[in-house]
């Protein structure tokens, strides 16, 4: 099984990317760091925040981070819809009861 922590580690020091920088711009601690690098299981979260930070695709190393990527983007995508289906239906009640009250 992939030790996604040990895949991220490899690839920041591959970067040459400081891990004090790296922290800083996580909003972690150093200590944060290095148990993330022990930690098999990062999050897909993190891992795609790291690839963001460090300009580094770890699609190729680890396994469905396309998959969750495109599942997040789906999540987010379906709860667009639900907001703008509630904010629909927040308008249409909004106008009827306007439409009430001016009778």
């Amino acid at each position: 099984m992939e030790h996604r922590g040990e895949i991220i580690e490899k690839a920041v020091r591959m970067a040459n990317f400081s891990i004090t920088r790296l922290a800083e711009r996580l909003g972690k601690s150093r200590r944060w760091m290095y148990l993330m690098f022990e930690n098999p299981h990062v999050s897909f979260e993190i891992i795609l925040e790291i690839g963001n930070i460090i300009h580094y695709d770890f699609s190729g190393e680890i396994k469905n981070l396309n998959k969750a990527t495109f599942a997040e983007d789906k999540n987010l995508e379906n709860q667009e819809k639900d907001l703008n289906y509630w904010r629909e239906k927040y308008y249409k009640l909004l106008e009827e009861f306007h439409e009430k009250e001016t009778k």
